[in-house]
């Protein structure tokens, strides 16, 4: 191979990774190479045969186009429109519109509805001091795939959903973060996320089994620090384990707090 014809081909491989969007180190990912090292030397000499039908169904080019030859970069059988795809044809990653709906738009097959918990202040009569309790609220709900219920192991009849405040568990979870709660999922797994009633309060906590009771813990471990609560303690202080927390989403506000 003449030294110009390395070139060209170094400076199409170039061209190809640059128009993808991909980094070195994504595409040797992709392409379950040992090291990045590959995509340095083929940007000088080019992409070798054996890998060069590989290389440009992942970058979507014409793989005549990336070996050198006189022919379009793409045609339409490369289908441009379509994100870069992995070696055994499937997309590298898809992008979909986002489908908005609201309470009168009707549920498609594989969706649930989810009922929506809060705390609700009582009133318990005159003179004397109202209390909260985390109950369902009819009205609001949230609409669920039952594809990803399943992959969470999660029985749609069991599903609720309820909103965290407070930064306990920031930046994991943040304040006025939607929560998925599987009531059906209330034996404590050392590590795992809760919802949790704490007499008539709300609260988000990593849980820890104990020989006396249990541990709340913070994902914000700096400022909350771990609370301990014997048996006695937990029924007290009226300690419900709602359900293990098994999804959550947060909306970005345009002008919202600084993450880090």
């Amino acid at each position: 191979m003449s030294k110009q014809s390395q070139l060209l081909k170094g400076q199409r491989f170039r061209q190809a990774l640059d128009d993808s969007g991909l980094s070195g180190a994504e595409l040797a990912r992709v392409l379950d190479l040992e090291n990045d090292q590959n995509i340095t030397n083929w940007k000088a000499r080019g992409v070798p045969a054996y890998m060069v039908g590989e290389v440009a169904l992942t970058l979507v080019v014409e793989r005549e186009w990336l070996e050198g030859k006189d022919v379009p970069m793409r045609t339409a059988t490369t289908e441009r429109s379509s994100p870069p795809r992995t070696a055994n044809g499937s997309p590298l990653y898809v992008l979909e519109p986002l489908a908005p709906w609201d309470s009168d738009t009707p549920l498609d097959d594989d969706e649930v509805e989810l009922r929506l918990y809060k705390e609700v202040e009582l009133s318990s009569g005159p003179g004397k001091v109202a209390r909260t309790e985390v109950q369902e609220i009819t009205g609001p709900k949230l609409r669920f795939s039952r594809a990803t219920m399943r992959t969470c192991g999660v029985d749609p009849s069991n599903a609720v959903f309820a909103t965290n405040s407070g930064n306990s568990n920031h930046p994991l979870i943040l304040s006025g973060a939607t929560v998925g709660i599987d009531t059906g999922m209330t034996r404590i797994i050392d590590g795992e996320i809760y919802a949790i009633d704490h007499d008539g309060h709300f609260r988000i906590k990593f849980l820890q089994r104990t020989p006396t009771g249990l541990k709340m813990k913070s994902f914000n471990a700096t400022e909350y620090a771990d609370e301990d609560y014997d048996f006695d303690q937990i029924m007290a202080q009226r300690v419900l384990i709602l359900g293990r927390v098994f999804w959550w989403s947060s909306i970005r506000p345009l002008k919202g707090p600084s993450l880090i």
